[in-house]
């Protein structure tokens, strides 16, 4: 497990974009604010009777608050090298996926939240990321109520590569959450170095 504390003035330091993303109430805002160790910028209404027509509610009624530009949070890393993440958070319903383009620039990967309750939401920021090519984990927000389906069959359902890593959290646990950032960063990490070999392998 990597490290996790704030850094002041430490030379050599990654600064490393990341994206939190997934379907409408899938618990991106919460996941920030429990990693985040700067108080989360959020940019969060109060749900009124006129978004109805287009914020199905279904499966989670509980929500009160929705996400219309984004969720901002940082946090630093001292293992297995110094690097500070800054997590911006996607809103989650259509209407505002034209912001998506600009918080994903530049970012090395992704999260992508997922509530089984609600399975199909999570169809389009699985299929976002990979017309991008941008690296991303997959990760079960677990809600109470919400449906235990197995990995082969989460899999199957969103159509993912066997590359694609799995794992469940819950959003309100920094630890868990962490688990989640951890995986995306090695997973990202990874990949980067895999293309870096695969680019110097075309130009011998």
């Amino acid at each position: 497990m990597l490290d996790s504390k704030p850094s002041r003035n430490r030379p050599s330091v990654a600064e490393l974009k990341i994206v939190i993303a997934g379907g409408f109430g899938v618990g991106k805002t919460t996941l920030v604010g429990a990693i985040s160790e700067i108080p989360p910028l959020t940019t969060e209404e109060v749900l009124t009777a006129a978004s109805q027509d287009t914020d199905n509610l279904e499966g989670i009624g509980d929500k009160t608050t929705t996400t219309v530009a984004m969720d901002f949070g940082r946090i630093t890393f001292d293992q297995p090298r110094p690097m500070v993440l800054f997590l911006f958070g996607t809103p989650g319903q259509e209407r505002f996926w034209f912001i998506w383009d600009d918080l994903c620039l530049g970012a090395v990967g992704a999260v992508v939240l997922v509530d089984t309750r609600r399975l199909e939401k999570s169809f389009a920021a699985v299929t976002y990321f990979e017309e991008r090519d941008i690296p991303f984990v997959v990760a079960i927000n677990r809600f109470s109520g919400g449906y235990h389906y197995t990995d082969e069959e989460v899999r199957s359902a969103l159509e993912l590569s066997p590359s694609v890593p799995y794992l469940t959290c819950d959003a309100r646990d920094r630890s868990s959450a962490l688990t989640v950032i951890v995986t995306l960063v090695q997973h990202s990490l990874a990949n980067a170095a895999s293309r870096s070999l695969t680019s110097h392998g075309a130009h011998t």
